[in-house]
């Protein structure tokens, strides 16, 4: 492979670890403290854990994605700069700053938090832009990812003023109705868009899948965008097109979901398919699934008036969207990334999502802690079981790599031409 589209080693595998941190992070605290995210959802400890999954699991495991999909799929060159390793950190240190002063409470911390994080993860979505303009692909794949790194600027912005309005009070309107603004077009104009991009790009091009209509995915992004503005405008102004612009969002995932799992069942003509279980697409269809639930239950709260079980439906609409959709969906493309070694793993990992997304969503709804707490300990201990596979997989490659690349540069060496020869 030519270095010039080489994906990087070290900056990715940063990422993955760290999503899987945040999301074993989260897993844990619901499990151990199911009281602290049963009832009403919008306190502090929630928050830290929505962040956990929203930033740390699903953002970070997006950007390590695109730092190898960025090269292969794309022609976007990305070599590892120092800035890379500096914006790391910034994303890093933000989250940990963000989820630590929620936790605690401490609200002016956690908005400067925010504003870390956002720069660490501004660098790299200013990078993938620059390198999308510079090569000017005008396919649907890398329209979703444009329009999700300008969804990402307007939605972190919105984060932060939030964080600073729990402190200084200035921002009008309701305060549910920013808040429910700023969520959804976090979560589906920037990790959504992002997914949906990743899926049409990755998944054809490594799994035994029928190449994606270009038409019908470039319209998607248009009318999704066009869905998901119009959504967070009529949230903020608490207005009546408010369900008009759900209606429009709805019916394009649920088109795109549908068609997403097509093109990944569908065999291409010219590749065999495999006979065996394709979890990969299990968890895809899963996250079709709880997409499809998520979206009947945003339907309902678009015209239910505010009540205890409007906000209980609430809870368990972000945890289809958020765990069920948008999580599992992750786990989906990772699996194509790095499949796990032993099937009968994979299909434990694959029980413990099925099972644990409606029993943490019944649990939110229900306000039942043992729902809560059981579907947490699934999620993790499904959580667990692909970590330790995932290293003992990627884990023997970074050596042989490392071995190689030392190879390389001795024959290097060695074949540069001496000084008398060049005299």
């Amino acid at each position: 492979m030519n270095d010039a589209v080489r994906p990087p080693r070290l900056v990715p595998l940063l990422y993955f670890g760290t999503a899987y941190v945040s999301l074993a992070l989260a897993c844990a605290l619901a499990a151990m403290w199911p009281r602290a995210v049963a009832g009403f959802f919008y306190h502090s400890w929630m928050v830290a854990i929505v962040h956990l999954i929203t930033l740390g699991w699903i953002t970070f495991s997006l950007l390590g994605t695109l730092y190898v999909i960025g090269p292969l799929t794309m022609q976007a060159s990305l070599p590892v700069r120092r800035g890379d390793y500096f914006g790391y950190g910034l994303a890093v240190t933000g989250v940990v700053g963000m989820v630590a002063h929620f936790w605690i409470e401490e609200f002016g911390g956690m908005a400067w938090s925010a504003a870390t994080a956002t720069a660490g993860v501004l660098y790299v979505v200013a990078r993938i832009a620059r390198d999308l303009r510079r090569q000017a692909l005008a396919d649907g794949p890398t329209l979703h990812i444009a329009f999700g790194c300008v969804n990402f600027v307007v939605a972190a912005s919105m984060g932060i003023l939030l964080g600073f309005d729990k402190v200084l009070h200035f921002l009008p309107g309701f305060v549910l109705a920013n808040v429910f603004a700023h969520a959804h077009l976090a979560a589906l104009g920037w990790a959504t868009m992002i997914t949906i991009g990743v899926a049409y790009r990755l998944l054809p091009s490594i799994a035994p899948a029928r190449m994606p209509a270009p038409r019908f995915v470039l319209a998607s992004a248009v009318v999704l965008e066009a869905g998901v503005a119009g959504l967070f405008v009529s949230l903020l102004l608490q207005s009546r097109w408010t369900i008009f612009f759900g209606i429009v969002v709805a019916a394009a995932l649920a088109a795109t979901a549908a068609h997403l799992t097509w093109t990944l069942r569908a065999p291409a003509p010219a590749r065999a398919v495999a006979s065996a279980i394709d979890f990969a697409w299990l968890h895809a269809a899963g996250a079709s699934v709880s997409l499809l639930v998520a979206i009947g239950l945003g339907a309902t709260l678009l015209v239910a008036p505010l009540s205890p079980f409007s906000l209980r439906a609430a809870a368990a609409y972000g945890v289809f969207g958020l765990v069920g959709f948008l999580a599992q969906m992750v786990v989906a493309i990772e699996a194509r990334l790095v499949p796990l070694r032993d099937r009968m793993l994979q299909a434990v990992v694959f029980v413990g999502w099925s099972v644990g997304v409606p029993a943490l969503a019944a649990g939110l709804f229900l306000e039942s802690v043992t729902l809560v707490s059981g579907g947490a300990w699934a999620l993790l201990a499904s959580l667990a079981i692909t970590t330790l596979d995932t290293i003992s997989v990627v884990a023997p490659v970074m050596r042989r790599t490392k071995r190689l690349a030392a190879l390389d540069a001795i024959a290097r060496t060695w074949r540069k031409p001496t000084v008398s020869a060049r005299l």
